[in-house]
C-alpha cells in the first residue's frame, strides 16, 4: 500500500545507510547521494528515490531504489 506521503529525501538517505554494503556488509559510507527517481523508473519499478552510494570500506559504488514507502525495491 503506498504511503499518503512519500517519504522525505533525508529519510530516504536513513534507509539507505540503514541497509549494510552488499559486499562486505559493513554500515560505513563515505558518500550518499539521493536523487527522485525519473518518471520511467516511478512507473516501470514504483520507484520514488535513487540513492547512489560509496562504501567506507571496501569502495564499492551501488544504487538503491526506494519506493514512496520507504522500502527498497532494488540495489545493485
Amino acid at each position: 500500500m503506498a504511503a499518503t506521503k512519500p517519504i522525505s529525501q533525508d529519510r530516504a538517505g536513513k534507509v539507505a545507510r540503514g541497509h549494510a554494503c552488499s559486499h562486505c556488509l559493513e554500515y560505513s559510507f563515505k558518500k550518499v547521494t539521493v536523487k527522485r527517481a525519473p518518471a520511467t523508473h516511478k512507473k516501470d519499478l514504483k520507484t520514488y528515490w535513487i540513492v547512489n552510494r560509496v562504501c567506507g570500506v571496501c569502495g564499492l559504488d551501488q544504487e538503491l531504489g526506494i519506493d514512496a514507502d520507504g522500502e527498497i525495491v532494488y540495489g545493485g
